[in-house]
């Protein structure tokens, strides 16, 4: 169970990187603006100072992970499964938040929400 958490956990940071790139980096770019649901490159460039702050904080979600995955595979458990739990439980708030926000973002929150929810409750059942 450890390692299957700590995979979704991965998964999880992983996917935030690339969102972090999206929201961060290519948000001006049509094929990300639209994958946001934007319907012009005005309210791309509009909302980009807002997308960049928020892609920084999926980096330091992901980041926040991937340090606690390799505290808990060099033998710091107590260190690396609060950082673990932590991001990843971060993850999942977000995405039942994103869920709530409404239905057409119900697809998106299952993709986010998915694999730091399974990484945070294997790794309960782990640890407990």
């Amino acid at each position: 169970m450890i390692l299957a958490s700590l995979i979704f956990a991965l998964i999880a940071a992983l996917l935030h990187v690339y969102i972090f790139i999206m929201e961060s980096i290519t948000w001006t770019k049509p094929a990300t603006w639209k994958r946001f649901s934007l319907t012009s490159q005005a309210d791309a460039e509009t909302t980009k100072p807002l997308a960049y702050n928020q892609g920084f904080y999926n980096l330091f979600l992901a980041v926040g992970a991937l340090t606690g995955i390799i505290a808990v595979a060099m033998g710091a458990p107590q260190v690396g499964w609060t950082l673990v739990f932590s991001c990843c439980g971060s993850m999942l708030l977000a995405a039942l938040v994103l869920a709530a926000s409404g239905k057409k973002y119900l697809r998106a929150a299952v993709l986010q929400g998915t694999t730091p929810l399974l990484a945070v409750v294997l790794g309960l059942l782990a640890v407990l």
